[in-house]
């Protein structure tokens, strides 16, 4: 049987604090950073809808021009 380990010294206590801090930190961090890719996506999603929209509008007034 495995007993569990009490932390009884305050060094201990404040290195137990110190790492749990550290973790809220970083999972801090990893949020903004999945929130960073999700805006970098959508702004990438909308370049590429207005540069195909910009580049079919042009082709559809080439293609206009040359027939008229």
């Amino acid at each position: 049987m495995k007993k569990t380990r009490e932390i009884n010294s305050p060094l201990e206590k404040n290195i137990s604090e110190k790492n749990l801090n550290d973790f809220k930190t970083k999972t801090t961090n990893v949020n903004i950073l999945l929130n960073r890719v999700k805006i970098e996506k959508k702004n990438n999603l909308k370049k590429k809808i207005i540069f195909t929209s910009i580049i079919t509008l042009v082709l559809g007034l080439v293609i206009t021009i040359a027939i008229v």
